[in-house]
């Protein structure tokens, strides 16, 4: 049998995710198109997510913890008045109530308080995995188990604009954090619920969407022109 030759491929590669791939897709269409010894990224989007996706190529896959703990800023939108399974649009609606009594001033409040250290528990619909299984298999299978609780820190929330019962926003925040969760909790605490209707990943560390690539870009490369655009495999000092 022919063993497939590896090239050798060092440095970081930003990648603008599209929605409706995978994180995973992302790196498998990389690893076959350019055949990289090591290839791995820093921080899961889900498919419904777009934004920055931190490729790491070679040697750079040593910097993997490193950087997967650098905190993100993402832009995103809720709806309030509507809860589903997945705390997001692409769940089952389970509950829908009236929102006529929110006002702009009363989300205000319920996101600002969201800001600073506090717990967050994961929802079922995520990769974190229990006994060797992702949750979101066993959620697949109607089965809910109970879920440890998750320090996090939210840097900064701003709302950027809001026609009620919608709102978009930006934050800051520490890794391992869930904006869907984020958005449920708003909603929670104004006794409507809230759903992420929209999630986009503007930066992680000192790396930000503006510089990084189309996957339909990437792939359209030859070996010379990724070598060109990646950056190299040193650390990136933001939080």
């Amino acid at each position: 049998m022919t063993q497939k030759i590896r090239n050798e491929i060092n440095g970081i590669l930003l990648a603008d995710k599209g929605q409706d791939w995978t994180s995973f897709d992302i790196v498998n269409c990389v690893k076959h198109t350019f055949h990289p010894i090591k290839i791995g990224h820093c921080g899961t989007l889900d498919p419904m997510a777009t934004g920055l996706l931190v490729l790491l190529l070679g040697k750079a896959t040593k910097l993997q913890d490193t950087l997967m703990g650098k905190s993100k800023v993402y832009e995103g939108s809720l709806h309030l008045g509507i809860e589903t399974d997945s705390e997001d649009s692409t769940g089952t609606v389970t509950a829908q109530y009236n929102t006529a009594s929110i006002t702009e001033e009363m989300l205000a409040q319920a996101v600002h308080s969201m800001l600073g250290i506090q717990q967050q528990i994961p929802p079922m619909v995520s990769a974190i995995k229990k006994n060797g299984k992702p949750l979101y298999e066993l959620a697949r299978q109607g089965i809910t188990i109970q879920r440890e609780p998750r320090e996090i820190n939210i840097f900064s929330f701003e709302l950027l604009s809001v026609n009620l019962p919608e709102a978009s926003f930006r934050v800051h925040c520490s890794k391992g954090t869930y904006v869907r969760t984020l958005c449920a909790t708003i909603g929670h605490k104004l006794g409507c619920g809230g759903i992420m209707t929209a999630l986009r990943r503007i930066s992680c560390g000192d790396f930000n969407v503006a510089d990084a690539f189309p996957i339909e870009t990437i792939r359209a490369w030859s070996l010379e022109q990724l070598q060109q655009n990646l950056l190299p495999p040193v650390l990136c000092t933001g939080l």
